[in-house]
């Protein structure tokens, strides 16, 4: 079977974990072909793969959402759209329901530049019914432009040539999950849905913090990832959640409750055994370890505030900041800015690092994030018999305090940005080396039992061979 996995903003160009799920998907399975379509921002990035790509890799595709450059493209050709195209396109625009199939059959088989239908008088003509029912206050050419930016990604993803396969794997809804679709019309092939973060939630989170987007157009915006969600669920085959509750939130946006699976993580427990600290730390210091990317959904920067004031209790404290700095540089020069303005001692940033050097020497994890699904690097920790400091978000409550299990609480759950509260988290683990152990066994006995590598391999290895079993 081949399997053609989908996604987007991630693997193999970025470290984290959603990439590192993907990376063990591919390695777990090695009888199976995989093909990687990656959406990605821009042609910048090609084939800048951080990933050495297992053998069963067959090929690995890109779609830029950032590279089209259509406001210089010129055409001599007219471009008219045909009724029923016409009024798919204007069920896209004004929510009303979408004629998806039509739209696919248009992007998919008809031959236009995107300039010729986002600067000809059809789109125009659809924007500007979107704009007298909905929008009238608004300044028209400011609209008008603003739609021609919003749709331009989903049209280019529209435009992609797909890759035959026997399942496509979408790791997200969204621009993943049109993707899915489009070859499900095309190729008869299974749908799997596999949302670690639930994708329209975050997205929404993401534009009501965004400062690039304003006023009405962040609902426009987030009204659009809802549609393209919304088309995944309801032509998938199956959507897997990675812990109860966002199975929940996946119902309650539309997807059909039938439909739902909960599919733990899993990892690689053996990698974490007898690990032995690194020569750089000090068994005279408590050592705070944060294994991340330095990125502002990361909330690197409260993290550093609440290390700051923790240590004026904890003099003995380092704080180990551990993965890539180069995926927002500018963010992660604020980081480094902020460590030496507010005059903060132990802040030590790593870099990308094998963790495994230096969990061995790790006191407790932290991971002040502003949006999670199930954090990999929890887990890891509890691996290695480390309790973790978590904001309140995604599966870190499940993870910290457990799910139908009475292992007992593995850490200590904050509020997100609240920098006394972390504080104070820190320094009760650090103060209470009794306290830390016992909530180290605790998250060991509970990854051993649930969230181990075998048990996830075992769970999609059945979904992979019911799809194998079907006959499309």
């Amino acid at each position: 079977m081949v399997i053609c996995i989908v996604a987007e903003g991630c693997y193999p160009y970025v470290v984290g974990g959603v990439s590192s799920w993907i990376n063990s998907m591919i390695r777990n399975f090695p009888d199976y072909k995989f093909i990687i379509l990656s959406i990605i921002a821009n042609r910048s990035m090609r084939g800048k793969f951080v990933y050495e790509l297992p053998e069963n890799v067959v090929e690995v595709r890109e779609l830029y959402l950032q590279d089209y450059d259509w406001k210089e493209k010129k055409s001599h050709r007219k471009f008219k759209l045909d009724e029923k195209e016409y009024h798919a396109l204007k069920s896209l625009l004004i929510n009303q329901q979408v004629d998806w199939d039509t739209l696919f059959t248009l992007f998919g088989e008809k031959d236009f530049l995107l300039n010729d239908l986002l600067m000809g008088p059809d789109f125009f003509r659809a924007v500007r019914e979107c704009y007298r029912l909905y929008y009238p206050e608004a300044v028209f050419s400011d609209f008008l432009w603003t739609m021609r930016s919003m749709y331009l990604p989903l049209f280019l993803t529209m435009r992609m040539e797909l890759p035959r396969a026997d399942l496509y794997h979408c790791v997200a809804t969204g621009y993943a999950g049109v993707i899915g679709c489009m070859a499900k019309k095309k190729f008869g092939c299974g749908l799997l849905i596999s949302e670690h973060g639930i994708y329209t939630r975050e997205r929404e989170e993401e534009l009501i913090r965004a400062k690039w987007v304003e006023g009405i157009y962040k609902n426009i915006w987030i009204d659009q990832f809802r549609k393209m969600s919304q088309l995944a669920y309801d032509e998938a085959d199956l959507v897997t959640s990675l812990y109860a509750h966002a199975r929940e939130l996946q119902i309650e946006l539309g997807c059909p409750e039938e439909k739902t699976r909960i599919t733990p993580n899993g990892i690689n427990t053996s990698r974490f055994e007898n690990l032995k600290p690194p020569d750089v730390m000090s068994p005279d210091k408590v050592n705070v370890g944060a294994v991340l990317r330095v990125t502002p959904i990361k909330d690197v920067k409260t993290l550093i505030r609440a290390f700051a004031f923790a240590k004026k209790s904890v003099p003995n404290l380092v704080l180990w900041i551990m993965g890539p700095t180069d995926e927002d540089e500018e963010y992660a020069k604020e980081c480094f800015d902020m460590v030496e303005t507010m005059g903060v001692p132990d802040v030590q940033f790593t870099g990308r690092v094998n963790v495994t050097d230096y969990m061995g020497g790790i006191d407790m994890s932290i991971l002040t994030s502003i949006s999670e699904g199930q954090p990999l690097t929890i887990l890891e920790g509890y691996a290695a018999h480390i309790p973790a400091i978590a904001t309140d978000v995604g599966n870190c409550r499940g993870l910290i305090y457990g799910e139908s299990d009475d292992f007992g609480e593995a850490g200590i759950l904050t509020h997100i940005m609240n920098v006394e509260e972390i504080a104070d988290a820190i320094v009760d683990l650090a103060t209470h080396p009794n306290k830390r152990r016992e909530m180290g066994e605790n998250g060991y006995r509970r990854v051993m039992a649930k969230y181990k590598i075998e048990d996830m391999q075992k769970t999609y290895g059945d979904i992979y061979w019911d799809f194998e079993d079907i006959d499309w």
